[in-house]
């Protein structure tokens, strides 16, 4: 049963539903005049889009699936992604 778990964990899929473009982000983002809102929506803007955040934000989030995905965890994601 360990391996099972283990295996499907190691495999599982994070996805986000919904269809979030660069101008919903914008949005989103319209009354936060604050630093990590900037430098998100900088590095967006040169990213050309929100696919490759999409990605990297799920791909880490997966890490902590077991300990929690909260608010906290998204906004340490979300920024780090913004600062690379």
């Amino acid at each position: 049963m360990k391996e099972l778990i283990k295996y499907l964990i190691d495999n599982l899929y994070l996805d986000f539903q919904g269809e979030i473009t660069l101008e919903t982000v914008r949005g989103f983002l319209r009354e936060d005049d604050g630093r990590e809102a900037r430098q998100l929506l900088s590095k967006l803007i040169e990213e050309k889009g929100v696919d490759d955040m999409l990605i990297t934000l799920a791909d880490c989030l997966k890490e902590h699936i077991q300990s929690g995905v909260n608010e906290k965890i998204v906004r340490e994601q979300l920024s780090l992604y913004a600062e690379s």
